[in-house]
């Protein structure tokens, strides 16, 4: 259960930063989704939710990643002495 749940927390925002390429795309070709009113406003939504998506998964692995010391030296934590 606590392996689907921590499934589920990583689609949401892969989900979320699918929509916002989705977004972005529909701008370059001409199509307005009706919560927004301009192009150019619609660009900057995806933008973000892409952004956003990103972010969350990217710092998701690294923090794995960090926990199980597989990053290099430069980016594990300090420890206090």
């Amino acid at each position: 259960m606590q392996r689907f749940i921590a499934l589920i927390i990583m689609v949401i925002p892969g989900i979320i930063a699918v929509i916002g390429i989705k977004l972005m795309r529909d701008v370059l070709f001409g199509v307005l989704h009706s919560p927004f009113i301009k192009l150019w406003l619609q660009f900057l939504a995806g933008a973000i939710f892409f952004a956003v998506g990103f972010a969350f998964v990217g710092g998701f692995i690294f923090y794995r990643d960090r926990k199980r010391n597989k990053v290099q030296p430069r980016f594990s934590k300090k420890r206090p002495l």
